[in-house]
């Protein structure tokens, strides 16, 4: 009866640990893909406009640190996509993102999105200005 328990405990620890290991790679894959898709340079400029706000003297140990947040913030992200994502999805978008094709749209996805933005907020106000009418 032991040598059953002992058997099954080592499988399941035995499983637990693979499985461990695959999220790791599946996680070290899904991070390689958010920056591929060009995040890396919105969180980049974030991190530049609010250095802003700090002193020339303090400004270098001030990017190191504001950067060494970046590896968290990918951690959670990787969640995110994880959750929404397959291993095999992640890794066909990584795919796409070495393309060209997936590098122009890399490189264009912040200027899009801040315009994208843009857009929103303005229809937005013009949805508002209706609901105005009827109110």
């Amino acid at each position: 009866m032991k040598n059953l328990l002992f058997a099954c405990l080592l499988v399941v620890g035995t499983a637990m640990y693979v499985q461990a290991q695959d999220n790791s790679e599946f996680k070290k894959e899904t991070i390689e893909f958010i920056k591929l898709t060009g995040s890396t340079t919105a969180f980049e400029t974030a991190i530049s406009q609010i250095g802003n706000m700090v002193s020339e003297d303090k400004k270098e140990a001030y990017m190191k640190e504001a950067k060494g947040t970046l590896g968290g913030l990918y951690e959670k992200m990787a969640g995110l996509y994880m959750a929404e994502f397959t291993r095999e999805e992640i890794k066909e978008l990584t795919a796409f993102y070495k393309t060209d094709l997936g590098k122009k749209l890399a490189g264009k996805q912040y200027g899009l999105a801040q315009k994208a933005m843009m857009f929103g907020q303005s229809w937005g106000m013009e949805v508002q200005a209706i609901a105005q009418k009827y109110m």
